[in-house]
């Protein structure tokens, strides 16, 4: 069995490095193991990318891997998680929003020193 992708196409397909890739399936990240190849490497399906790909946002936005094996495991465990799942990313949905309110105001913060800067040095008061 040699099809599917190799751990180096995954990585420069998904913006991971094959270390990450490999951590992720050691954390139980998955869905299942990528199955080997004739020659015993990894051969990833484009349904391992596209997972990959949801991981790399459920990252990028703040998800705990401890949160991330948790809906790993529950969609491993099929439709009837439905429920769970949805739970789960309505609580992170929250979390990401609470962290772009929090982002706003620093925001404020920030432009106003550069506005009161942008004065000073025009001779604005």
């Amino acid at each position: 069995m040699d099809e599917g992708m190799t751990i180096a196409q995954v990585a420069q397909r998904t913006g991971l490095t094959a270390h990450t890739l490999r951590y992720y399936e050691r954390a139980g990240l998955l869905l299942e193991p990528p199955p080997r190849g004739d020659n015993g490497h990894r051969r990833y399906t484009e349904r391992d990318t596209d997972w990959i790909a949801l991981l790399t946002r459920l990252r990028a936005s703040g998800m705990p891997i401890a949160a991330m094996r948790r809906y790993a495991e529950l969609a491993r465990r099929g439709q009837d998680t439905y429920v769970a799942r949805k739970e789960l990313l309505e609580a992170h949905r929250a979390d990401v929003i609470a962290r772009i309110e929090q982002l706003r105001r620093d925001l404020e913060v920030v432009d106003h020193k550069i506005d009161l800067y942008r004065r000073r040095i025009t001779g604005e008061q």
